[in-house]
C-alpha cells in the first residue's frame, strides 16, 4: 500500500462544458454525465457546475446564489441587499438530500435588480456596482458568501464528487445553452463548499485544472484595482483577473488570452507579421504581472459563450469535439463520448491558443 507523500497525481482536477451555437438548450443532466468517466481525477472534496440560460424568466435580473452558516446570516444579510436592490423574488435553492453531501450550508438565492436611486449616487454602472457588492458581503458579512452574481446564469457548487453534486442540485431540472463543470482535487487549500469550482463574478465564471505558480504576483496586481482574494486559491484571482482585463479594461478574450498565456518573447521576436508582433509586444509590457505561470487548462464561461485555454507549454490536458452545433471541451476526450458518443474533429488545442465559441446573434 502506497503512503501519504508516495503517491502523485499529476492531472488532478476535471473540467468539462459544452455549448449550442444555435443558443438550443439542454439539460444540465449532460454535463453531470461528462464527469463520471474522470471520477478519479477528484478526491471529493469539491464539485461544481455554472449554467447559462437556465433563467429564461428572470434573464434581466441578477441572480445571487449565497451560502450562509445559519439563519441569522441570511437576515443580516438580505437586510443590507434590501438597502441597495429591489428583490424580485427570495427563496432556496431546490436540493435533494442524498449520502454523499453532507453539512450543507443554507443555500438561498435572490432575483435582484440594482436601486436606479443608489447607482446615481454613487455614479456607478451597474455591473461595477454588482460587483463592488459581491466583495462586500464576501469580506464584510461574515458567514455569507456569494458564489454566483450574474444574469440568467447560475453556479451550484458543494463539497463531494461532482456527479454527486449535480444530483444534490437537481440539475437535470435545469436548461441551459451553455455549461461547464469541474471536479476538485485541491492542492494548497482545504476543501470547503465556497472553493469549489466555479469561480464567478457577474457573468464571468472559471473552472481551471493546473496549479499557477504565479498566484501572488497575479493576486498582488489585481487587488489594487478593488478585488479582494480571500480564499488564497488561483482560480480565484483568474476569474477576477480575466473580468479586470475583459469588463474594466475593454480587451477582446483574444487580447485576454494573451496577456494571461503570453507568448515567449523568443516567440514574439519571431512573428512575421509586424501588427500580430507589435500587439503582442504591447501586451506583455502593459500587463506583466497578469501573466499566468505554470499548468493550467481553463474554461471560461460568459454570456453568451465559451472560452477554452491552456497554458503556453500545453502542461495539462484538454481536449476539443463538435456535433452538430454542439462543442464539447474536457479534460479527457471520454467526457466529450460520455456527452456525446458520437463526436467528432475531437483535437487537442495547442499551448496558449484559445478557443472561442460564441452562441450566434439572436440564438438565446
Amino acid at each position: 500500500m502506497k503512503l501519504e507523500g508516495q503517491v502523485r497525481i499529476p492531472s488532478g482536477c476535471a473540467i468539462a462544458a459544452v455549448i449550442s451555437r444555435e443558443g438550443n438548450r439542454m439539460s444540465g443532466g449532460t454535463i453531470a454525465n461528462a464527469m463520471k468517466p474522470m471520477h478519479d481525477r477528484s478526491n471529493g472534496l469539491g464539485g461544481g457546475f455554472a449554467g447559462y440560460g437556465i433563467y429564461p424568466e428572470y434573464k434581466e435580473l441578477y441572480a445571487f446564489h449565497l451560502f450562509f452558516d445559519q439563519r441569522a446570516t441570511r437576515k443580516s444579510c438580505e437586510a443590507f441587499l434590501k438597502e441597495q436592490f429591489e428583490i424580485v423574488k427570495s427563496e432556496r435553492i431546490p436540493t435533494r438530500k442524498i449520502p454523499a453531501i453532507t453539512d450543507e450550508p443554507v443555500i438561498w438565492r435572490y432575483f435582484a435588480a440594482p436601486l436606479k436611486s443608489v447607482l446615481a449616487d454613487l455614479q456607478l454602472d451597474e455591473k461595477e456596482f454588482v460587483a463592488r457588492t459581491v466583495m462586500k458581503i464576501n469580506t464584510g458579512i461574515k458567514g455569507a458568501y456569494v458564489f454566483s452574481s450574474g444574469k440568467n446564469m447560475g453556479t451550484f457548487k458543494a463539497v463531494g464528487y461532482p456527479e454527486d453534486v449535480g444530483a444534490f442540485y437537481r440539475l437535470e431540472e435545469y436548461e441551459g445553452y451553455s455549461w461547464t463543470a469541474h471536479g476538485r482535487y485541491p492542492t494548497n487549500t482545504p476543501g470547503w463548499w465556497g472553493g469549489a469550482h466555479p469561480f464567478t463574478l457577474l457573468d464571468w465564471s472559471v473552472v481551471h485544472n493546473g496549479e499557477i505558480s504565479s498566484y501572488d504576483a497575479n493576486r498582488r496586481f489585481i487587488e489594487m484595482f478593488g478585488y479582494q482574494c480571500t480564499l488564497q486559491t488561483d482560480t480565484e484571482v483568474i476569474t477576477y483577473v480575466m473580468d479586470y482585463l475583459i469588463r474594466v479594461q475593454g480587451l477582446t478574450l483574444e487580447e485576454a488570452a494573451g496577456v494571461i498565456a503570453a507568448p515567449f518573447w523568443r516567440t514574439i521576436e519571431g512573428k512575421t507579421d509586424p501588427e500580430d508582433r507589435h500587439k503582442c509586444t504591447y501586451l506583455r509590457t502593459m500587463f506583466p504581472s497578469l501573466l499566468i505561470t505554470g499548468p493550467f487548462s481553463i474554461v471560461l464561461g460568459f454570456d453568451g459563450g465559451l472560452m477554452a485555454l491552456n497554458d503556453r507549454l500545453k502542461l495539462r490536458s484538454m481536449v476539443v469535439g463538435e456535433k452538430g452545433d454542439r462543442v464539447f471541451i474536457a479534460s479527457e476526450e471520454a467526457a466529450v463520448r460520455a456527452m456525446e458518443p458520437a463526436a467528432e474533429n475531437i483535437w487537442a488545442p495547442a499551448g496558449g491558443e484559445p478557443v472561442i465559441i460564441k452562441v450566434k446573434d439572436g440564438g438565446f
